[in-house]
């Protein structure tokens, strides 16, 4: 298997943890952007860190730090964009996406959603059972073709913001992946949260 190019998506405005880049927010004494990092460059042949600022906050990970093309606060599909425009230039065919957030995703991720795409389903998304809505789609951990950046700049520019609708547009395909003893997509958007991620670290559930 071809390793896709990773991107790990910070550029979110955290505005449920005060401001600021949760990413660095300290997780069993190293930042949380770190646990990302370790869990996501096993999986992907090179990675860069889609943020906006200044980037020099980022200088002690020692990655490119590449920032949306899309004016305003655009999302995480402006995240992917700018992901695969830094693809494109680098020769590869598709990224993988996680965001820098999420300390626990699956080791196998990569490996499960490359062999998902096809000619149908160019893009593969990753998912968890959920009792009351049958599943969950985790929109910033997906396989994505460089081949639709144009496409997908296009539906920026015109204003498309949800992930889920331009995703659908394309086929995208479903990955499966266990919630027990807990959802590994969990993600930490609140004081709560992060308590709770040093809970999970604490108790050996990583």
């Amino acid at each position: 298997m071809i390793k896709p190019l990773g991107i790990i998506l910070a550029g979110g405005q955290s505005t449920r943890m005060g401001g600021g880049d949760k990413g660095l927010l300290d997780l069993a004494g190293k930042p949380l952007l770190a646990h990302v990092i370790d869990r996501l460059a096993p999986q992907a042949s090179a990675i860069a860190l889609n943020a906006n600022g200044d980037a020099s906050r980022f200088a002690a990970y020692n990655l490119p730090v590449i920032a949306d093309s899309i004016d305003g606060f655009a999302g995480p599909l402006a995240g992917v964009l700018a992901g695969l425009d830094w693809a494109s230039e680098h020769g590869a065919s598709h990224i993988v996406t996680a965001a820098a957030d999420t300390p626990f995703f699956p080791t196998d991720l990569v490996a499960r959603l490359m062999t998902a795409l096809s000619a149908q389903t160019p893009i593969s998304m990753a998912t968890t059972p959920d009792p009351e809505r049958s599943n969950n789609r985790h929109p910033t951990f997906a396989i994505w073709p460089v081949a639709l950046r144009n496409d997908l700049r296009a539906a920026l520019t015109a204003g498309l913001r949800k992930v889920i609708l331009w995703t659908d547009q394309h086929g995208c395909a479903e990955v499966e992946f266990a919630a027990t003893p807990f959802d590994p997509f969990f993600n930490v958007n609140t004081p709560a949260d992060i308590a709770r991620a040093r809970m999970l670290l604490a108790e050996g559930q990583s």
